[in-house]
Order: C-alpha cells, then structure tokens, then sequence
C-alpha cells in the first residue's frame, strides 16, 4: 500500500516511521525548502511522547538533541515553592520529559526517516487533492502529482489538506497569547533537569534550565488575540507587552525576560473544537491537523507521536482502509479531546490545574490502558477503547 504524507514536522514524519515500520511504502511531502523552518519556539516531550518514541524505533535520534527533565517545581506568584516533584517516569532514562526547539525535533525525525530509507521531499506545497474510489492523488504549487492508496495530512494547525477537504473546521482562539524566549546565562535560576511553573498574578510562567545555563521560558497571557502581522512584531516590542506583567510578582519570571537575548515569539493559542472530522475517503488527519489544542498542557507533539503509532497499528492489522480509520478514530479521539477540553479550560481560566500547573492532560503515572494501546505488538483490537 502506498502511502502520501502531507507535512514534514513532527506528526508527518512520526507517522511516516510508523507506517514504514508496518510494512507500508511511505513518502513525505514537506512544504518548507529545508528543516530549518520554526526553528525557534521550544516544546517538552512527556513521558508518553517518549513511549511513543520508543515504539517507533526513534528515541536515540530524538534524545541526541535537547535535555531531559526529572522534576517539576511550581512556585506561586510571591516565588515561593508549593511543590517539588518527581516528573513521570523519571527513572526510565528512554522515558524521561525531554525540553528541545520544535525545529530540533522536526530535523531529528526527518534524519531517522531518511536513513531508514523513506522518500521525503521539501518543497511540496499542496494545492488541491482528488480523492477517487481506488486511488488518492495530490497536486502541488510546482505542478507535480503524487497518487496513492492513502493520503494522511500532516500539515498543522492550518492544515492545508482539512482546508481543502473539510473546510467547515477552522481553529479559533482559545482565550491566551504564547511567548517564547531564551536567556543565556541563566544557571541558578532553578535545579537541575527540573521544569519550573509560575503562577503568577497575570500570567502562567514556566523555564526550563539546560545543561548550559541557558533558559527555555514561556509565558501564558490572556486578552484579545493578537491582529494579523502582531506576531512578528521586534522583540522588544514583544518583551515590553510582557514585563509589566511579569512584574507584578516577585518571582523569576521578569528577570529572565529582562536578560533574554535573540529573539521573543509570540503567537494566538488556538485550538480546533471537538468533533471535528478527521477522515473522509482515503484521506486522513493526525496531529495537529485533526486536534490542535492550546499549548496549556504541553500535550501537543506528544499526542502527535501517539497518533502515529496507533495509525500504523490500525492500517498495519485492518486491510480495509475505512475499518482502520474508524478504529483509530475510537482509540484516539476521547483520549486527544480530552486534552483539547482541559488545555482549553487552563487557557480561558475556567479550570484550575488537575496537578502542578496542570502539566498533563491525564494525572501523573503510568496508563495501562495507554502502555498496551501503544505497545507494537499488541492488537488494537486487544485494547478497549477509552470512554468518552
């Protein structure tokens, strides 16, 4: 069975490991020239983002870049420490929280992929897609063709493939704006391999400290959602919206904002509300394209490699494409909008954090029920469901 993937990042080319582990012949159309692209922002791997990994094949690739985290310590907006704790399952090294830049990520599963020999090719932007009774085909802005059997978009919040496709399902803004920065010199500002959360006055804080003294921060700060062409907006401009928040604590959130050097980003939380469709004809959608949440829980890439596996499972013991798609549907859908529905709650400020500032979207520990769901060779169909 031959298999199109639309997107190159982090679900694209996941999923493209698992269906090439399952025996499929797989190619992946990237949009962006190079792998350079969305280098910037940062994200934390948990520990069932690791899982995942590990099912893949693809943990020695992802933990040569970034760092891990052991521990979270949350501080409250006066920086006094509510609670230390042990972080997942920190005493399995191939499982442990991992903190790197998105473009890292995206650049160690594209180099996992060539080299297990999958087809990837940059420079593929979609324009339109035939989706036929025996056959998918995908054109693109260069006036090339792709056919397969399946077509799996990959391609994000603003999912090129569910425009085309399913264009009633649009993500709206989920009640807060997302910066990210780095400050350089920043040992001291908390233990190692510890994430720290701040819950301050005005905003949601967290950093991270790698092993070079260099902070990994983010702010949450609700509002309006920023216009069109706001996000790009100088750093400085970005660290003034923020420090007169920041300052009305006295915790380390201003400082390290203060020291921070290159560039702040900034963007819309936004999310795609439940029920969305994910699938029609031979066509498909996994990550963010099928259930982008806001980035309260730092679920999204994580939810993302789940997706992978648990596709490649479904295609890789159903032969029917359909039957396979609805079955990933019933083992992935409660689970994802549950954490649409809680990141989302966390964004708006109409649900407090389940545990330290609401760092996962499912309380901390191993889930059973999860571990078989992503376990290689254990059946789908050997699984039950997680209710809705």
């Amino acid at each position: 069975m031959r298999v199109l993937v639309i997107g190159g990042g982090i679900a694209g080319t996941a999923s493209a490991l698992g269906l090439h582990k399952a025996g499929f012949d797989v190619t992946v159309f990237e949009a962006h020239p190079d792998t350079a692209e969305d280098i910037g922002a940062f994200l934390t791997l948990a520990g069932n983002g690791m899982r995942a990994l590990a099912q893949l094949g693809a943990t020695d690739a992802v933990t040569a870049v970034g760092f891990p985290l052991t521990s979270l310590r949350l501080l409250d907006s006066e920086g006094a420490e509510v609670t230390h704790a042990p972080l997942g399952e920190a005493d399995d090294p191939a499982l442990r929280y991992r903190c790197l830049r998105r473009g890292e990520l995206s650049a160690a599963l594209q180099g996992e992929a060539v080299r297990r020999g999958i087809r990837l090719r940059h420079g593929a932007r979609l324009v339109s897609v035939t989706d036929g009774p025996d056959a998918v085909t995908a054109h693109f802005a260069d006036g090339t063709t792709a056919t397969g059997d399946l077509l799996v978009g990959a391609d994000g919040l603003n999912s090129a493939v569910r425009g085309l496709l399913m264009p009633e399902a649009r993500p709206v803004y989920a009640g807060q704006r997302v910066y990210y920065g780095y400050t350089r010199d920043a040992a001291g500002a908390g233990p190692d391999g510890t994430i720290t959360m701040v819950r301050g006055s005005a905003t949601a804080f967290g950093y991270a400290v790698s092993p070079a003294g260099e902070a990994y921060w983010f702010a949450r700060a609700g509002g309006e959602p920023l216009p069109a062409g706001a996000t790009a907006a100088p750093s400085a401009v970005l660290r003034g919206q923020l420090l007169p928040l920041l300052r009305e604590d006295a915790t380390p959130a201003a400082g390290l904002v203060d020291a921070s050097t290159g560039t702040i980003m900034v963007t819309n939380a936004t999310e795609l509300p439940p029920g969305t469709a994910w699938h029609t004809g031979r066509v498909l959608l996994v990550g963010d394209s099928a259930h982008a949440a806001s980035p309260a829980t730092g679920q999204g890439a994580s939810m993302a490699l789940e997706d992978a596996v648990v596709l490649a499972k479904a295609l890789r013991d159903l032969p029917d494409p359909g039957t396979a798609f609805a079955q990933y549907e019933r083992h992935r859908r409660p689970r994802v909008e549950h954490n649409i529905t809680v990141s989302g709650g966390l964004s708006r400020g109409t649900r407090a954090p389940s545990g330290p500032a609401g760092a996962t979207a499912r309380p901390a520990g191993p889930d059973e029920r999860l571990i078989r769901q992503l376990a290689w060779h254990t059946p789908l169909s050997d699984v039950p469901p997680e209710p809705r």
